[in-house]
């Protein structure tokens, strides 16, 4: 396997619209990188360059410290997955798997070798006699990587592979993919709009947004320490709850939200963050796990309950502050129902602020 850099890389459509600029990352041997962000944010363009589908409009990429820049796909030594699968409707599973073997002559014999250890890993060993069309949408997915497998190439691409199965199959899918990474310690570069296929699957992130990186980093500390408004808000399901409000001291540190009476007080370890930000407004940012029902304890907000969706082992709650809705996950035990009152609590160890200008995160 290899490592994949990319030296300032910029792309610039016809029509004058910059898909990908000035972006420049490494992707280590045997890493498992989720390119990830909303529809539109460079994600795709900047794997197809790796592949060579996309011509860079400056810059270098390097695939094992070789610049690939004017190396024609096929030589480029990588394996795509594509959405849509793109198998051949007319030759059965096996045929699929051995058509890229068979271009690049391969003895037959090495052929069927390498394609029956490629059905044993996937599970595939059953149906390499069936067409397509007698697959379900996760055996045809897993047909489209074990393609990719068979070549045994320097580098995995997988461009969104599992937004056309349904909810059961991606949990699935996604499992196998990454059970199949730890066993190959493949390189993978794997793009999706889906924030919970990143944070389950990456080993490293990258945020892209109107393509720009936001931020690089592995889950977890993507998901405690977001870089800025952007990431904290696409990063985790539900997504971050955010109130703007003044930062003042008046018996301690307070944060007073806009739009509702409160205020809320504020732990000494936030001083230091906050300093210069005495009088002024500032965003904070709470995940919904961490504003919980107050009950006996005196509470930080008091809101109208506008929905409340039961989940079985956890309760969501929807309200508004300040004309933002917002989130609680909640305990199933909270007995709670829509247009009532409820007093809410924020955990004070896991708050998040954010400059409202610049809206990079406090750290």
């Amino acid at each position: 396997m290899a490592n994949v850099k990319f030296e300032n890389i910029s792309k610039v459509f016809d029509n004058k619209k910059i898909a990908v600029d000035n972006i420049s990352f490494e992707i280590n041997d045997k890493e498992f990188v989720v390119l990830v962000g909303p529809s539109g944010c460079g994600k795709s363009t900047t794997l197809r360059m790796i592949a060579g589908l996309e011509e860079s409009t400056s810059g270098k990429i390097y695939i094992d410290g070789k610049c690939v820049n004017d190396i024609e796909p096929k030589d480029r030594d990588i394996a795509m997955v594509f959405q849509n699968y793109a198998l051949y409707p007319h030759m059965t599973v096996f045929e699929n798997m051995a058509f890229g073997l068979k271009i690049r002559k391969m003895d037959k014999v090495k052929i069927k070798e390498t394609v029956q250890n490629a059905a044993e890993i996937l599970d595939l060993e059953e149906l390499l006699e069936r067409k397509p069309k007698q697959l379900s949408g996760g055996q045809r997915q897993r047909v489209a990587v074990g393609r990719a497998l068979v070549r045994d190439p320097k580098v995995f691409l997988f461009d969104e592979p599992l937004s056309n199965l349904d909810a059961k199959l991606r949990v699935q899918m996604r499992t196998e993919i990454s059970k199949l990474h730890k066993k190959l310690e493949a390189t993978i570069v794997y793009v999706t709009h889906d924030q919970t296929e990143a944070m389950t699957m990456g080993d490293r992130i990258v945020v892209m947004k109107d393509g720009v990186i936001h931020q690089i980093d592995t889950p977890l500390n993507m998901y405690n320490h977001p870089a800025n408004l952007f990431v904290a808000g696409f990063i985790g399901s539900p997504s971050m709850n955010f109130m703007t409000g003044t930062i003042t001291i008046g018996s301690g540190l307070q944060f007073i939200p806009k739009g509702v009476s409160a205020k809320i007080s504020l732990p000494e370890k936030y001083a230091k963050l906050l300093d210069s930000y005495t009088g002024k407004e500032v965003i904070l940012g709470v995940r919904p796990e961490d504003i919980v029902d107050a009950g006996e304890k005196e509470s930080d907000l008091e809101v109208m309950v506008d929905v409340v969706e039961p989940m079985g082992n956890e309760i969501f709650i929807y309200y508004q502050v300040d004309d933002k809705q917002m989130i609680s996950r909640l305990h199933p035990s909270c007995n709670v129902k829509p247009l009532e009152k409820i007093g809410l609590k924020l955990d004070r160890e896991n708050l998040h602020f954010f400059d409202l200008t610049t809206q990079y995160r406090l750290a």
